[in-house]
């Protein structure tokens, strides 16, 4: 099933950007000696190699359904989103730290000023239209919805992390202008190592709220609430269905929902009856939601579907 187009955009304004900023950073770095330059560097290049592996989870997120993974390969997107978390504190914010101690420790004034506020200034050009794109997508699917509460909600990774990356990005770039005019202006290189151990603290931050949110996806969360709110509806105004219990509903990927109706039916109904009213609550449900890839009914008494949430711990 293809993503939405609007989230592969969101991943190719970044890798772009970032590439260009990147290679900018390292020649101004290279030129400039500076610790901050060199640090928001590897912070791009990091950046860089997460778009490709954002890429490659919605490449593989895309394949059909098969024996092996009946249900299809949306959580590779989770799986590649929660190495991406991994790799933003580990290279980024290990790098970051490690070249800012050092810094500190043998502080040596930074050079050709001019060239690495040129980059500074043309990468925040960069990551700002990045930014822009990530967010518009953003705002286009949270609703009317906080940004926090949407960032908590959401099932689809990509926009969300390119997101917080970019503006981990925007965040480290005003530390690292902060730290470089400090440095030449105070004439303390320390602050130039000072402005990196700020950058690695952004990258931590960050990779601590992607690896919490992606992990969630990847162990498995329930599907939005109105899906399964949709389902008891449809199946409470079936002639066939005494009285639809509840219902359970899992994430499989960002456009593939699984969910268990516990039902209990009218007694007299027959088999063939029975199978002609999953078909039709089924059916109505994915004419609205059609990333529901399957709906699993289990005939139960409310008494026994009660007693069994309750042994989950959820007395409703």
């Amino acid at each position: 099933m293809a993503k939405p187009s609007g989230s592969r955009l969101v991943v190719y304004a970044a890798l772009v950007g970032n590439l260009c900023i990147a290679i900018a950073k390292f020649v101004a770095a290279g030129l400039s000696g500076s610790s901050a330059m060199l640090s928001e560097g590897v912070h791009s290049l990091v950046d860089t190699t997460n778009e490709l592996l954002l890429l490659y989870g919605l490449h593989r997120a895309d394949k059909k359904p098969d024996t092996v993974h009946p249900f299809g390969y949306g959580r590779e997107l989770y799986f590649w989103s929660f190495i991406v978390a991994l790799l933003v504190f580990a290279a980024g914010a290990g790098v970051s730290a490690y070249e800012g101690i050092q810094h500190i420790r043998n502080p040596e004034p930074a050079t050709n000023h001019t060239v690495s506020y040129v980059v500074l200034g043309i990468s925040f050009l960069f990551e700002g239209v990045s930014w822009w794109v990530a967010l518009r997508e953003f705002r286009a699917t949270k609703g009317s919805q906080g940004y926090f509460e949407a960032f908590r909600r959401s099932k689809d990774p990509t926009t969300f992390t390119v997101l917080l990356e970019d503006s981990a990005a925007l965040l480290g770039l005003a530390f690292a202008a902060i730290g470089l005019a400090a440095a030449q202006w105070l004439d303390m290189p320390v602050l130039d190592g000072v402005a990196s151990l700020c950058i690695a603290g952004v990258l931590a931050a960050t990779a601590f709220l992607l690896a919490r949110e992606t992990k969630g996806l990847l162990v498995g969360e329930p599907a939005h609430p109105h899906v399964a709110q949709r389902i008891m509806a449809v199946a409470n105004t079936d002639a066939d269905l005494r009285n639809a219990n509840g219902v359970t509903t899992m994430q499989m990927g960002p456009d593939q929902v699984v969910a268990m109706l516990s039902a209990e039916f009218e007694d007299e109904r027959t088999t063939p009856q029975i199978e002609a009213c999953i078909t039709r609550i089924e059916r109505a449900v994915k004419q609205e939601y059609p990333e529901l890839v399957a709906l699993f009914v289990k005939p139960q008494t409310p008494e026994v579907y009660r007693a069994r949430r309750a042994a989950l711990g959820d007395p409703g």
